[in-house]
């Protein structure tokens, strides 16, 4: 059993034991290891899309570390100011990004210059254990490279924040990970079902195509409403869709992006939104889709598996997703 699946069973055996109350007073980061390849990144894709967060297949190639596993790596940290909210109450998150061993005594010190990527400087993502929940944030920083970001999570019990971001003068991006307690009335919940379906807000997502470990694959996913095809998709953060990937058990971070962009003389603004991604391994999946319409931005979330489906459903069809709590704020 990995370190991740290890501190969920712990979590959920101590809420079982006093009750159904979580409180965990610090979060826990499993991996911190710096000894990733820098030509790698989980975050982000090559020019076409493809995801980067994929063990490398052949040829005599180190494997790399799919991202969000690693508090810190090549050189940087997340530290994560707020390790400890309760749960359907708003508060605040801080954070920074230390570059170690830059300050004048030695000691880390914040970044304060990014490159901007799909027009913010860092994206910050939240997803409960069990990838029920979810929030993809666009927090505030400060002169001095402190991070804030309102957020209000639904139910109790351990999550996985992620800073998705590329630092100025850097080649390559990165994402990195740490844990969030969420204190409150515990109810540990399964991962959805199977499903290639989804509906939110009286939209209809359907996806096409499959997760493949260690190799390419294309998913396209179509947006319709009311049963009509939604060919009028708005712009939002440069692209017509944000997928975001998920694995279970260690929250293993895969962000996708579509193989076009609007303007460039052949991308259509729906119903189709087609990504390259590659999964690490074989396993269950759960994806995240951000999609913009009549001004407002919407998520979309699936379970899928790669290597192969679980309980009998096939790529192509399978029951619509539970409801979960996806969502997407600044």
């Amino acid at each position: 059993m990995n370190t991740g699946l290890k501190i969920t069973a712990f979590a959920a055996a101590v809420a079982a034991t006093f009750g159904t109350a979580y409180g965990v007073g610090q979060g826990v980061d499993p991996v911190t290891s710096q000894k990733k390849p820098a030509g790698e990144h989980g975050g982000h894709g090559g020019e076409k899309g493809e995801a980067a967060a994929g063990e490398k297949q052949g040829g005599g190639h180190a494997a790399t570390v799919p991202g969000g596993l690693q508090i810190s790596e090549r050189g940087y940290t997340l530290d994560l100011k707020t390790t400890r909210i309760d749960a359907e109450k708003r508060e605040e998150l801080r954070f920074t990004i230390v570059r170690d061993g830059t300050g004048k005594d030695g000691t880390g010190k914040n970044v304060t210059a990014y490159q901007k990527e799909h027009d913010k400087e860092l994206h910050f993502i939240v997803a409960s254990r069990d990838l029920t929940a979810y929030r993809h944030l666009h927090p505030t920083r400060a002169a001095d490279g402190t991070w804030s970001t309102p957020v209000e999570l639904p139910e109790a019990g351990g999550y996985r924040v992620f800073a998705d971001f590329k630092p100025a003068g850097a080649k390559e991006g990165l994402t990195l990970g740490a844990d969030l307690a969420v204190a409150g009335k515990y109810d540990p919940a399964g991962l959805p079902a199977h499903s290639t379906k989804a509906s939110v807000d009286g939209y209809e997502v359907s996806l096409k195509g499959e997760l493949k470990p260690g190799k390419s694959a294309g998913l396209t996913l179509n947006v319709s409403k009311n049963g009509k095809p939604v060919t009028d998709l708005q712009p939002y953060l440069g692209a017509y869709g944000h997928l975001v990937a998920l694995r279970s058990g260690d929250l293993a971070y895969l962000h996708v992006h579509p193989t076009g962009e609007p303007g460039d003389g052949s991308t259509k603004p729906g119903p189709g939104v087609s990504f390259q991604a590659t999964a690490p391994s074989a396993g269950a999946y759960r994806l995240f889709l951000d999609f913009k319409h009549e001004g407002e931005v919407r998520t979309a979330a699936f379970t899928v598996h790669a290597g192969g489906s679980a309980g009998g459903a096939d790529a192509g069809g399978g029951e619509t997703a539970e409801p979960g709590d996806s969502g997407h704020a600044h």
